[in-house]
């Protein structure tokens, strides 16, 4: 490409800091493929810009009224982009691909979620995108295939996740000496109140690691200190109590605390012996690539459950943790999700929200629960088994697709969307097959 450089804008949903992660992984395959760098510039975003910082950025904007549920101000967003003279879009799960493509603006969308929809979110997906990429998984449900076998321009890619290290880096066997605790983004989006999910887990986490013998633990996440201190003021005392008729604790783990850029969180990745986190895909597929042994804490929203299910099964591991019954039935949930994902999400947030106005008797309950998974690690699993299912090239496939769709589109002309390919409608292609 030659004359005036590729600008590429970018967005990720305000929802947990996976898509900032995909984002990550996907700039970083463009820079290296890339004959010339490209400019990027950066729409919205915000929860997962830190994550970001260290990828070149040229500029963000906050569109107003941009957010998960689409309403975008069109023609501010149509004036950044043509003040930016963006060429082409690149867009992890947010509906602003749509507003993106409506201002003229060819967009790669990349959907890490697609077992997760039914008919009732189908006004939310950006079906039309020059090209929509779905990230493989291990099982695709039928009520999902409908709304796939919409998208004009659908192809499926392995997982967007940044390459692992040549071989996976040893571990030390059944001793667990270091963990990272990981709680992702919480401030989702139509979320009461997000602390709720953080006071019900973390303190009955950092109980179990400390009854397991580990002796470091780091809390990832977006987490105020002052929170965590208020969370972690009584471990010591928590951990004096006896509450499964085992002993006590040997020791209080020396435990910091702050949020990770990306390349620091895959270095923790390689350094601890277990992760312990809420089951978000991106987190999961990173581990897995790194052979790293997991934890599932309890879900935070809907995909989260089906994330968890769909680790436990391709690493053969018995590590998820669920909610006690009396604050979530996964069945219920999944039942709800005919009314689309804000459906469910109403049943989800409404039991952690009612369950951490009393915080005590479930705390307790996960304290065992947790302990237990972290014994079963024992046992081994397969860690590498869902990267190896769907596999790990994501990141590249949609970087090869950005580029492609930047050399077709020259900065120069007028932003028109390309051509359409033909529309694929068939179904993910089985991972044993390819």
């Amino acid at each position: 490409m030659s004359g005036e450089p590729v600008t590429i804008a970018v967005a990720g949903i305000e929802f947990g800091w996976g898509s900032a992660g995909k984002l990550s992984a996907v700039l970083d395959a463009i820079r290296r493929r890339a004959a010339e760098p490209p400019r990027v510039v950066g729409i919205g975003s915000a929860l997962g810009r830190p994550l970001l910082s260290g990828l070149d950025i040229a500029a963000w904007h906050d569109v107003p009224a941009h957010g998960r549920n689409g309403h975008t101000d069109q023609d501010a967003l149509a004036e950044v982009l043509r003040r930016e003279r963006a060429t082409v879009g690149l867009v992890v799960l947010d509906p602003v691909a749509t507003a993106f493509e409506a201002a003229g603006l060819p967009t790669v969308f990349v959907d890490s979620l697609p077992f997760l929809w039914t008919e009732g979110d189908r006004p939310l997906l950006p079906l039309d995108s020059t090209v929509y990429c779905a990230q493989r998984c291990v099982d695709l449900p039928p009520d999902c295939r409908p709304v796939l076998d919409a998208v004009r321009n659908l192809r499926w890619v392995e997982a967007v996740v940044r390459p692992s290290p040549p071989a996976p880096p040893p571990r030390r066997g059944a001793e667990l000496r270091r963990a990272l605790v990981n709680l992702g983004g919480l401030r989702a989006p139509r979320l009461p109140d997000w602390t709720g999910y953080p006071r019900l887990v973390l303190p009955p986490a950092l109980a179990a690691l400390a009854d397991a013998g580990v002796r470091e633990v780091h809390v990832a996440g977006n987490l105020p200190p002052d929170l965590v201190r208020e969370l972690t003021a009584d471990l010591t005392a928590d951990l004096a109590r006896d509450t499964a008729g085992e002993p006590a604790a040997r020791a209080v783990p020396a435990i910091s605390v702050g949020p990770l850029g990306h390349a620091e969180f895959l270095a923790e990745l390689d350094r601890c012996d277990v992760l312990v986190t809420s089951p978000g895909l991106t987190t999961l597929l990173e581990a897995s690539s790194r052979g790293t042994p997991v934890v599932c804490l309890p879900p935070q929203n809907v995909s989260q459950v089906l994330n968890g299910r769909q680790h436990a099964a391709a690493c053969t591991a018995d590590t998820r943790v669920r909610w006690p019954e009396e604050v979530l039935s996964e069945d219920h949930l999944m039942a709800s999700r005919a009314g689309g994902e804000e459906a469910a999400l109403a049943v989800i947030y409404g039991g952690i929200g009612r369950a951490a106005e009393s915080p005590q008797p479930v705390r307790r309950e996960l304290r065992a629960r947790i302990r237990a998974a972290v014994g079963a690690l024992r046992r081994g699993a397969d860690w590498s088994g869902l990267a190896r299912r769907v596999g790990v090239r994501g990141a590249d496939q949609v970087a090869d697709a950005v580029l492609a769709l930047a050399r077709s589109h020259q900065p120069t002309q007028s932003h028109q969307p390309t051509q359409s390919h033909q529309p694929n409608r068939s179904h993910q292609p089985s991972p044993a097959r390819s």
